[in-house]
């Protein structure tokens, strides 16, 4: 059975036909061509596919498209400003908290959430906030520090 979804996708509204079997995931990279989300273990063990569904860190691959009819979806596209990266992503980079990459938007977009929620967090709260996103490249420590250091810069722009 088909069923158009329709949802706000990184700020533009968007409609998308699906199978009501579908993922969210499925909907994102196959009907609307947004590959920066990944598929990883296709079970929400990885956070790979970490999308935010209403501001909230959500794995794409357990979630079914037409459960986000009329939600406001955001992916990794949506996060940088034209050329300008998000504090987040930016950090990253100087740290080398990204190594192969794989895992960074699903990482990026939890970290975002976090910020949003605490915009103050501390090693424990950025530790917890990401402990649903597997990442077999950097050991966690740069992308802790990258997190910490946006954070302080973006507290810092709120002042």
């Amino acid at each position: 059975m088909k069923t158009i979804v329709t949802a706000e996708i990184n700020g533009e509204r968007r409609e998308a036909l699906v199978d009501t079997r579908d993922t969210l995931l499925a909907m994102l990279r196959d009907r609307l061509g947004l590959t920066g989300t990944k598929e990883g273990c296709s079970n929400g063990n990885c956070g790979t596919c970490t999308v935010l569904v209403n501001g909230e860190p959500v794995c794409a691959c357990l979630m079914f498209a037409a459960e986000a009819d009329g939600a406001r979806i955001t992916t990794i596209e949506g996060i940088a400003d034209g050329n300008t990266l998000h504090p987040v992503q930016a950090a990253l980079v100087r740290h080398g908290g990204s190594q192969c990459g794989f895992c960074t938007p699903g990482i990026v977009l939890s970290a975002v959430a976090l910020m949003e929620r605490n915009p103050d967090p501390n090693e424990h709260d950025i530790r917890h906030a990401i402990a649903g996103n597997l990442c077999r490249c950097t050991g966690y420590d740069k992308i802790v520090a990258a997190i910490a250091e946006a954070a302080k810069a973006s507290a810092g722009e709120r002042r």
